[in-house]
């Protein structure tokens, strides 16, 4: 498998090559299947109107151009590769509990792109959102539908380019790599976030009272300097939250691919899935205890 950031160098060059039609073609053919797969299994675990998950999964499809102009602009403007200017920190190495080390370019570039990727189907849910989403249950799938639409378009582009340049048997590992591991850390990111997302939208005014007085020191003196109602800090401090849990996960998922660690990324992400799993869970005690409702708490 190629490495994470050869094939985003690579896909910074999508102007100025000639493309294979039917290599594209095929590639998109074989993106539909995990888009599709993964995505029934989970329209069947709660089925939701099909305009709305349609209109969520083009959401995401869409959230990927903003990504797709920053890197064609590397070929016009090379000083924006933050490639580049990540290769100067690649020689201070990070330790974490003397059994390996990271070099710090690697870590801060994964960062930034897990932030751009997951803010941007952050941003997919929110315009679809519109006080469509009920239940904690819509925001978790929803967001886990834009993830969908945001890897198909991924897949697309990673199969082709692998195809063009590594062959067919490596075309085929993609796949096969893609379509189960990929495909599901995109599902697990944006499921972790769209739990937060719920939790901010849909949480009892009491319940929220818990959480606030539970807050760390630094988020009550940042109420206090801002003067923002204890609501509206509520629903942004959820947000970020559940932004930088998707990051961080997003991050050391790309992290472990970079340095080739892909023995661990199986048990990853089968934690990952418990852990999902287990907010699915925790969400329906929230509702047995009153935690939330179906109606939205106040956004002003």
């Amino acid at each position: 498998m190629p490495t994470t950031s050869a094939i985003i160098e690579a896909l910074s060059g999508t102007l100025n090559v000639d493309v294979d039609i039917f290599k594209l073609l095929v590639a998109f053919f074989f993106a539909c299947f995990p888009a599709y797969i993964w995505g029934y299994l989970y329209y069947q675990k709660q089925p939701e109107p099909r305009k709305l998950v349609t209109l969520t999964f083009i959401a995401g499809v869409l959230s990927v151009i903003p990504l797709l102009i920053y890197k064609g602009s590397w070929s016009f403007f090379p000083g924006l590769n933050i490639f580049l200017h990540s290769e100067k920190l690649n020689d201070i190495n990070i330790s974490f509990l003397s059994l390996f080390s990271i070099p710090l370019g690697v870590i801060l570039v994964f960062m930034f792109v897990g932030v751009i990727e997951e803010y941007m189907k952050h941003f997919a849910v929110k315009m679809v959102d519109q006080n469509k989403f009920k239940s904690i249950d819509d925001a978790i799938e929803y967001s886990i539908i834009a993830s969908l639409g945001f890897s198909f378009i991924e897949n697309i582009m990673y199969f082709y380019f692998i195809w063009v340049g590594q062959g067919n048997e490596q075309f085929f590992i993609a796949f096969i790599f893609r379509s189960i591991f990929s495909t599901f850390a995109h599902i697990l990111f944006s499921g972790m976030y769209g739990y937060f997302y719920g939790i901010a939208y849909f949480s009892d005014p009491v319940y929220q009272q818990e959480i606030i007085k539970n807050r760390c020191l630094f988020t009550r003196w940042l109420h206090r300097l801002t003067n923002i109602r204890s609501e509206k800090l509520f629903h942004e401090e959820k947000i970020i939250e559940g932004l930088l849990v998707a990051v961080a996960l997003h991050a050391v998922f790309d992290i472990f691919l970079e340095i080739g660690w892909t023995y661990v990324i199986f048990p990853y992400l089968v934690i990952g899935y418990l852990v999902l799993d287990y907010l699915f869970d925790k969400k329906d005690d929230h509702v047995e205890y009153g935690r939330v409702s179906t109606e939205r708490t106040s956004e002003s």
